[in-house]
C-alpha cells in the first residue's frame, strides 16, 4: 500500500518546495521529463511512492511527471526532504551540473 500524506504536511511541502525551490523543480523537472526544454516547474503532490510536478516547455507545452523516489517507498515526513534531496542529487548528476551543499 502506498502511503498518503495528510494534507497539512502536503501544504508545508509543496510550499516550501514551490516558494523556496523553483530553481530545484525546473532542475529535476528537466532530467526526468519525457519533454524536452522544461522552462517552469511546480511540485504538485507527492506520496509514498512519488512526487509529482506539472511542467511547462519552452514551446508551451505542459505535462504532468510522476517520479519515484530513488531510495524506494517512504512512510514519514523526514523522509519526504532525504528523497527530494536524492532527486536534486539524481538531477544534478543526469545533467552534468555540479550540485550545491546541502544544509
Amino acid at each position: 500500500m502506498i502511503a498518503v500524506f495528510d494534507d497539512s504536511v502536503q501544504r508545508a511541502v509543496l510550499h516550501h518546495m514551490n516558494a523556496d525551490h523553483t530553481d530545484d523543480n525546473v532542475l529535476i523537472a528537466r532530467a526526468f521529463s519525457p519533454l524536452p526544454d522544461v522552462i517552469a516547474a511546480t511540485m504538485t503532490t507527492f506520496d509514498g511512492a512519488a512526487g509529482e510536478w506539472h511542467v511547462i516547455t519552452a514551446d508551451g507545452a505542459e505535462d504532468v511527471i510522476r517520479i519515484p523516489w530513488p531510495g524506494g517507498a517512504i512512510t514519514e515526513r523526514a523522509e519526504v526532504r532525504r528523497e527530494i534531496v536524492a532527486l536534486y542529487d539524481a538531477a544534478s548528476a543526469r545533467l552534468g551540473v555540479e550540485p550545491r551543499p546541502h544544509s
